[in-house]
């Protein structure tokens, strides 16, 4: 197969990895920075080019594409789709997992477990969106952001209606959500290929952090996860409409709860930690489903 991935770096160990799996069984693998290409949009022939030069005959396409260029990327993406190319992830898929309140509010549809989540507009209602996450202290998080960044812990109602006044005053949205204490700073990251997990990792918070990102710190190490939490990482994905997803869990006193589901997921934490090949998965995966044409978006809303 002729596989495209959209990608910002060729040496991002994600993407190097990729085309290492690819090129291992037998493929042709082509990296496109992303916001390079650039789109013809008609009826009669819609095509995507790139560097000048007209891209056409790609089997698949692997979309790694970054927050900050959701936009542009899922055009790109879109592209792809209506010129017959397998997409690994539907743009639409990603788009949903990116908007964190709908994401949230798809899954408590599906009821999967979460933590109790507030979000409001008015400063006016903040006393009794604290209140109706259970008080302090409590997590307040932007919608937009990535990796740990624009994640707030308040320990205090005090500090709550302080931080949530502030992000309403720079008309930031936010979200708040219960502090899972019983956690200790951990969640696991399950990455899940189709409709199974196929490797996961426990990440614990550096001393005096509560976010427990490895690029805040935290460090990785290879888990035994239950089946409740298998079944729970395969929903969230399957309910966002995702093949390949990155569902990062907490333990809580009433069982599993996720906080994120990430539609491009990092491979280096997960690989290093367990030395499961998720790359080859990924690969094995298109494969088998790319012959097929096998494009379908599962979530809905």
């Amino acid at each position: 197969m002729k596989i495209a991935i959209l990608s910002r770096g060729a040496n991002l160990y994600s993407t190097r990895r990729l085309v290492e799996a690819a090129e291992a069984r037998g493929h042709e693998v082509q990296i496109l920075d992303t916001l390079h290409c650039y789109m013809n949009i008609n009826s009669l022939d819609s095509s995507i080019h790139y560097k000048g030069e007209e891209l056409d005959d790609f089997d698949a396409v692997i979309p790694r594409i970054g927050a900050s260029i959701t936009f542009y990327g899922t055009a790109v993406l879109r592209q792809f789709e209506m010129m017959g190319v397998y997409p690994l992830n539907e743009s639409v898929a990603i788009s949903r997992s990116r908007d964190k309140l709908r994401s949230m509010q798809l899954m408590a549809r599906k009821g999967i477990g979460l933590p109790i989540t507030g979000f409001a507009h008015s400063p006016d209602d903040i006393p009794d969106l604290i209140k109706m996450v259970g008080g302090a202290p409590l997590v307040i998080k932007l919608l937009e952001g990535t990796q740990g960044i624009g994640v707030v812990l308040a320990e205090t109602r005090k500090a709550a209606e302080s931080v949530i006044e502030a992000f309403m005053g720079l008309k930031a949205n936010i979200m708040v959500q219960e502090y899972i204490k019983e956690a200790g700073g951990a969640d696991i990251r399950c990455f899940v290929v189709g409709d199974r997990v196929v490797a996961a990792m426990k990440r614990q918070a550096a001393e005096g952090e509560f976010r427990s990102n490895l690029h805040r710190g935290g460090s990785a190490s290879i888990v035994r996860i239950t089946p409740e939490e298998r079944a729970t990482a395969v929903r969230a994905a399957r309910t966002m409409g995702l093949n390949v997803a990155g569902v990062d869990i907490l333990r809580s006193n009433h069982g599993p709860v996720v906080m994120e589901v990430n539609s491009s997921p990092g491979i280096e934490g997960i690989e290093t930690s367990t030395g499961i090949d998720v790359a080859s998965k990924i690969i094995i995966f298109i494969e088998k489903n790319a012959r097929a044409n096998n494009t379908r978006t599962r979530g809905k809303g």
